[in-house]
């Protein structure tokens, strides 16, 4: 009981902390980082189907995932890849990746 307890005190946690990380990051930075370390495999413009690495999913495609939090971004790019570079993002540079991601969901 007391684990259960805790491992939802954790995910209330996590759920918060991936909110206000959502809130705090700036889509802006988010891209131009993007476009520095991530545009070598992954398609980074809306309506790109096709990444130059054609295992890395385009941004637009992952940012249109059913059930897509910043949450479950939070975890993916903390988490290390089978085919994709070890980055180390700290934490505002990821929070910019994850509200530029999720900009993508949106069109202008």
């Amino acid at each position: 009981m007391l684990r259960a307890i805790a491992v939802a005190g954790f995910i209330s946690f996590a759920a918060a902390t991936a909110t206000q990380a959502q809130d705090e990051g700036d889509a802006r930075r988010g891209r131009a980082f993007a476009e520095e370390l991530c545009a070598r495999c992954h398609a980074l413009q809306r309506g790109e189907t096709s990444s130059p690495n054609p295992n890395a999913p385009p941004f637009p495609v992952i940012a249109r995932v059913p059930g897509l939090s910043a949450l479950a971004l939070t975890v993916s790019l903390q988490s290390s890849h089978v085919q994709m570079p070890n980055f180390v993002l700290d934490t505002q540079e990821r929070h910019d990746v994850i509200a530029f991601i999720l900009s993508l969901r949106t069109t202008n």
